[in-house]
């Protein structure tokens, strides 16, 4: 299972967290995980081509979204993503959790 978490602070999202594997066929045929990951990435480069210090994010058994610089149109996409993930967890909810939580 996919498992995202996301923290925020005064209304905004300042960090996500994805790690796991959605295991809902086999690699190179999950479309869960596949979908997650165009959804991630496609976000991902949206927010880097229109301020390249709007984020950072690295990756390996987890990936890490850090929000550095809020604006509107930032703040847009990644609330956009979050909820294309929640909508997909809605379908597939054996293999991608989400959930958020304030932090302090």
């Amino acid at each position: 299972m996919v498992k995202v978490n996301y923290f925020v602070k005064d209304s905004k999202v300042e960090r996500i967290i994805l790690k796991g594997h959605s295991n809902f066929d086999d690699y190179g045929k999950d479309i869960v995980c596949a979908s997650i990951s165009s959804i991630v990435i496609t976000t991902v480069n949206a927010c880097l081509k229109i301020d390249k210090d709007s984020i950072k994010h690295s990756e390996g058994k987890e990936v890490v979204i850090t929000i550095n610089k809020h604006s509107e149109v930032i703040d847009t996409l990644i609330n956009n993503m979050i909820e294309l993930l929640t909508e997909l967890s809605k379908q597939y909810e054996n293999n991608i959790k989400i959930g958020g939580e304030s932090c302090v």
